[in-house]
């Protein structure tokens, strides 16, 4: 995507008002800006607003990255990063991360180790965790489909010995619990701001991908039902604004498609910010939590919102 440029009018076109509620999410003086590139496929963001700068994956390149918002600058963080993915921040402010090449989730601690938090369920190795979030409790959750391992490009080639499991790791404890088993191939995750309804992408539902949502009490999901078809679009991660609504990654399949697709917390459709690229992963982060941070294909990308993330 070398020949992208910012596009050199006020409002950015590439964001594109779908239900005139979105107009409020809209800061009409930002425009859609590409902080890094060079990468095979960017996923994970997460922000680290003590030190003003945001982490994210590049899985096939076996790295982790980390963009400086002071300086503007690229650098590794992590070298191999056993194929990392998914990553969020716990209460402690420290990196939670799924690995696809170890089939594990990490923390890592204040001193630069590594904790495991989860490789294996009922004595067999997980599939290949893909995207985590950490809940206000501590426990952490994290999605387990067979994608890293279906091949050497994200991860090593092995065969499944679990289901496709969404998993809750107590923070205390480290126990780990599958909370459902019924999800054909689940990816992104993400809580609404009460925690009262944790959301997750259906990466093989027939016979279309979609998104569903659960309600959690006590540790628990119950009451699966479907919120958004996908339709054409493919969802991949995604994060959540103050007022509930879901900011996913989107696209695969036409170009007009690419970028990320905004829905209120009752699925409608309010919007659309189109990228170059398929869009995989997105994250709030910045000074006041108002910039959208997205990790698509090959670069990075970020867009300042009248919003904030969910704290």
């Amino acid at each position: 995507m070398t020949d992208w440029h910012p596009a050199d009018r006020f409002p950015d076109p590439a964001v594109q008002i779908l239900d005139q509620r979105f107009a409020d999410y809209v800061v009409v003086l930002a425009k859609v800006e590409r902080l890094a590139t060079g990468c095979r496929w960017s996923e994970g963001p997460v922000w680290f607003g003590d030190q003003r700068c945001l982490i994210w994956s590049d899985v096939p390149n076996d790295r982790l990255l980390r963009w400086d918002e002071s300086s503007s600058q690229t650098t590794t963080f992590r070298h191999p990063s056993q194929f990392a993915n998914g990553n969020a921040r716990d209460q402690r402010g420290r990196l939670v991360t799924c690995e696809h090449g170890r089939r594990r989730v990490v923390r890592t601690e204040y001193d630069g180790s590594i904790t495991v938090i989860a490789d294996a369920f009922g004595g067999k190795p997980l599939n290949s965790p893909n995207d985590v979030t950490v809940a206000r409790d501590g426990s952490v959750w994290f999605t387990d489909p067979a994608f890293g391992i279906s091949g050497d490009y994200e991860g090593h080639r092995a065969d499944p010995e679990l289901p496709t499991n969404i998993y809750r790791v107590d923070s205390d404890t480290l126990e780990v619990d599958c909370v459902a088993d019924d999800v054909r191939s689940p990816n992104g995750l993400a809580f609404s701001p009460d925690e009262q309804l944790l959301y997750v992408v259906q990466s093989r539902a027939l016979p279309r991908r979609n998104i569903i949502v659960y309600d959690v009490s006590d540790g628990a999901l119950t009451n699966q039902r479907v919120l958004i078809d996908a339709e054409d679009g493919i969802p991949d991660g995604m994060c959540i604004d103050e007022d509930g609504n879901l900011w996913c990654g989107w696209g695969m399949g036409t170009a007009e498609l690419d970028g990320v697709r905004v829905f209120d917390p009752e699925g409608t459709t309010l919007g659309h910010i189109s990228l170059p690229e398929r869009c995989a992963n997105v994250a709030f982060g910045g000074r006041f939590n108002n910039r959208l941070f997205m990790a698509a294909g090959t670069s990075l990308y970020a867009l300042y919102v009248n919003t904030r993330g969910a704290s």
